[in-house]
């Protein structure tokens, strides 16, 4: 099978095209013909530094796909079934690739509705926007949300995630996606280039920052007491937890985790119509290094796929 691999760390022009024999699937485990893949900032980082797993990987943990076969044990899919999720993380998944292998119960059914395409942009950045605002914010009706990067691949989806969870939501944005980011949605967006949101912003019950550095500390000081911030982009953000506990808030740093649940049920907003993906570019498996060009450019809307 052809898959994209690295030898070394380093920028996008070490990702590399390759042949390699494809994988059999272990007990409880699924082998998928992988039909298209999302693209992640976790790649970009993974491929730089090694992450979290300190060395170089095959990149990639969304898929959409077909299961081709199945391992011993692995009850809950078979042969010919469409499927989509995020296995392994946080460990190597390897999905930059013709075929993978994978948990049965890191994948979900992939809905009807959803071309394979649409559904490689959900699974990683969906499930990040899902377990962010329900599991570890709690985002109840009437709450006021605010989603930084509110057009990006966690962005937009974490727009519509609190939407459909009754949240009044406030997203940062280029006055150029303002339009696309009032169309999921929100109910109000602030030119982050024009606008200081701290001046404007205060009181909120959840922040959403998926873009770290300066955005968690000036976060923090919109939240209201008891308020939470929920930190996605690199484990420096832990600090925050301490910082924002002498003011009366709370923040969390989250690695997002493979969730059959959590896939489901972004599969019934899909079907439900209260969840969209909004695909950005779609590029083919050999085209890599270009993808990570263009999504380290930090200007997508949406997301970024790779077909193999």
């Amino acid at each position: 099978m052809r898959a994209i691999e690295q030898d070394r760390l380093g920028g996008p022009e070490v990702l590399k095209l390759v042949e390699v024999e494809p994988p059999e699937p272990g007990p409880a485990e699924v082998l998928v013909r992988v039909h298209a893949v999302g693209v992640n900032p976790t790649d970009y980082w993974h491929r730089a530094t090694g992450g979290l797993l300190g060395r170089p990987v095959r990149l990639g943990w969304d898929l959409s796909g077909v299961v081709e076969a199945t391992g011993a044990g692995a009850a809950l899919y078979r042969p010919g079934d469409e499927v989509f999720g995020v296995p392994r993380l946080p460990q190597a998944a390897g999905t930059y690739a013709e075929y993978v292998t994978a948990p049965s119960r890191h994948l979900a059914r992939k809905p009807g509705v959803l071309s394979h395409v649409e559904a490689a942009g959900l699974g990683l950045a969906g499930l990040t926007a899902w377990q962010a605002l329900v599991d570890v914010a709690d985002v109840r009706p009437g709450q006021r949300v605010l989603v930084h990067a509110a057009a990006g691949g966690v962005g937009h989806l974490a727009v519509q995630v609190a939407k459909a969870r009754g949240a009044y939501v406030i997203g940062t944005a280029t006055a150029a996606k303002h339009t696309f980011v009032g169309g999921l949605g929100a109910d109000e967006v602030i030119d982050y280039t024009t606008t200081d949101f701290t001046e404007r912003l205060h009181d909120l019950d959840v922040v959403i920052d998926p873009i770290g550095g300066e955005y968690g500390p000036r976060s923090l000081r919109t939240l209201r007491p008891g308020g939470i911030l929920v930190a996605l982009a690199s484990p420096a953000e832990t600090y925050l937890e301490k910082e924002a506990a002498r003011h009366g808030r709370r923040a969390r740093f989250m690695i997002v985790e493979p969730d059959r649940a959590g896939l489901t049920s972004l599969a019934h907003l899909v079907a439900v119509g209260q969840l969209r993906v909004e695909v950005h570019t779609v590029l083919p498996l050999e085209q890599a290094a270009e993808a990570h060009e263009i999504g380290q450019a930090g200007r997508t809307t949406g997301k970024i796929i790779l077909k193999p």
